[in-house]
């Protein structure tokens, strides 16, 4: 109950604190979302007559926290500014720094927002061992262990020294020592609430319009904020609309935070609004400002929830970013390698190395779960097939003719440049001889060396796919053991949701589950629904990899 009256009273001072310095709830409201969500943004009423068309919520572009605001700031902007212009940091860290700054700070002038920012995530970055473990086998695994590595080194060599300098330059700062966790969730809020803005040039540029705006005792209304600025742009929005209203001023987008329409930062399967940043002539003296918009305002009812679009990504980057995943995910992929290491330790690995140097080859392969749609076991209709035997994407599979181009190709749901760089890894060394024959003949007949696509074709009309889709296979397979290893089998997952949606239901209709608790049991059936993703993934790619290296084999013979 005392935690419940707490974030009530910070989400009063947060309301107060957004409509002093010029915002404009007309069509919605910001509440608890209930079961350890956070706060949402949620339609009250359809916009008023008169209004743009769809707008809920207006927020001026001063409120926004950005890496040009930062630079503006009065007490750490100098300091930034040196360190920006020495490159010893970039937009993205710069916005982090001054969040773990503002955060320490008392007085700081966005307080109020700061106070109703979530303090913990559901993302990878934040898991115990204990829950990091249950993504054993994984790609996120691997990912996320390298990037803590990566940001600890950062903070210790950089961060905590820098934040430290800054909160030093205002007696009123916090004196408790800046930790790691600090810098961890600077870079979760940036990553999770950053919006893409397409700011007005005077914003990014302001003194080039003679307007060189910093925090200044002159410039803060009685709630602590800058006071307006005047533009001259208008640009559209989130979609990245070319079509800007204005033909006189450039746009630049720009990542920062816009406090509240951030919290409209929950996902859905049908997204209910988009943003729009606009502003009038300097004449008016109406500030540039950020419109959230409905999509569809006849389709949302007082008291839902709006919610944005986060764009088509995979429960891996979901887990990774935001913290949360999607059941059945249309979007998921497995990204397939072929390891550095173990193509050192393959024969004549120094030529095939130089080989794929100069083919740029690729070894690794991102695999959408929407290319099984076109393959052997795929929904595509036959009509849709017959047409695609006709169509091949190389039209010179092999210069000499001689090995016929595959029936299966317009089958194949792996990339030509993956396969390409299999073929050239499986090569046995007398079809690597065979290969570097025919490459001489093309050289010595017309005095050049050969070209990419010649090599491509070389290496094909030597081996054919046997050897690449042979080792394919023993990739695909390789991954699944890693998958299954310390976390069972993909039905083994699916029993496992079932057992934990059957009991977390219990637990929370009869209030015995603790926030805490809840947020580990959430942590646990992400990772859960990710990796039987992942395991699906790969058994049904290993299922296309296997029949093709069938008809392959029964082709060549």
């Amino acid at each position: 109950m005392a935690a419940a009256a707490a974030d009530e009273a910070k989400l009063e001072s947060f309301l107060q604190w957004l409509q002093a310095n010029g915002a404009d709830l007309r069509g919605c409201t910001i509440r608890a979302c209930g079961a350890g969500k956070g706060f949402g943004v949620f339609s009250t009423a359809a916009p008023e007559p008169g209004a743009r068309d769809g707008v809920v919520l207006v927020v001026p572009l001063d409120l926004a926290i950005t890496p040009m605001r930062v630079l503006q700031d009065q007490l750490v902007g100098p300091r930034c500014r040196a360190l920006y212009e020495e490159g010893g940091v970039d937009d993205r860290l710069l916005v982090m720094l001054f969040l773990m700054a503002e955060r320490r700070r008392p007085g700081s002038l966005w307080k109020p927002y700061l106070d109703m920012l979530p303090t913990t995530f559901g993302s990878s970055l934040w898991f115990s061992e204990e829950e990091l473990a249950e993504l054993e086998g994984t790609t996120l695994y691997r990912a996320t262990v390298i990037q803590r590595k990566s940001m600890q080194s950062l903070f210790d060599e950089k961060v905590k020294g820098l934040v430290e300098e800054l909160l030093h330059v205002d007696d009123s700062a916090s004196s408790t020592e800046v930790v790691f966790e600090d810098f961890l969730w600077a870079n979760s809020i940036f990553w999770t609430r950053a919006l893409n803005i397409p700011l007005p040039r005077s914003y990014v540029f302001p003194g080039l319009c003679g307007d060189q705006h910093t925090r200044t005792d002159d410039d803060v209304c009685d709630s602590g904020l800058p006071a307006h600025q005047e533009t001259d742009v208008t640009a559209k929005d989130s979609t990245a609309d070319e079509n800007s209203r204005s033909s006189n001023t450039e746009s630049i987008w720009v990542e920062g935070l816009v406090p509240g329409i951030d919290f409209c930062n929950h996902i859905d399967v049908k997204a209910l609004a988009t943003w729009e940043v606009d502003s009038v002539g300097n004449a008016t003296g109406v500030p540039a400002s950020m419109y959230l918009m409905l999509a569809d305002k006849s389709s949302v009812e007082a008291g839902a929830e709006i919610y944005i679009n986060y764009g088509n990504k995979g429960n891996e980057e979901l887990l990774y970013l935001y913290g949360f995943v999607i059941d059945n995910n249309p979007d998921d992929y497995l990204m397939v390698h072929y390891p550095v290491e173990a193509l050192r330790q393959i024969q004549s690995a120094d030529i095939k190395m130089r080989l794929l140097e100069i083919l740029k080859g690729a070894l690794r392969c991102l695999l959408p779960r929407s290319l099984l749609d076109n393959g052997f076991f795929g929904i595509r209709s036959n009509e849709d097939k017959d047409n695609k035997k006709n169509i091949s994407p190389i039209s010179s599979y092999s210069w000499s003719g001689q090995r016929k181009v595959p029936s299966y190709l317009h089958k194949i749901v792996f990339s030509q440049d993956f396969m390409s760089t299999l073929r050239t890894i499986a090569m046995q060394d007398h079809e690597l001889e065979q290969v570097a024959s025919l490459l001489g003949e093309v050289g010595s007949s017309e005095d050049r060396e050969p070209s990419d696509a010649e090599i491509q074709s070389a290496v094909w009309e030597v081996c054919g796919d046997q050897g690449a889709l042979g080792l394919l296979v023993d990739l695909l397979r390789v991954k699944m053991a890693e998958l299954e290893e310390g976390s069972g089998t993909e039905a083994s997952d699916t029993q496992l949701l079932e057992e934990f949606d059957s009991i977390h239901s219990e637990d929370y209709a009869s209030g015995k589950d603790e926030n805490s608790k809840r947020k580990l049991k959430i942590n646990n059936r992400s990772c859960i629904v990710y990796r039987r993703g992942q395991k699906q993934l790969t058994r049904l790619f290993l299922r296309e990899a296997e029949y093709l290296l069938e008809l392959s084999a029964n082709e060549q013979t």
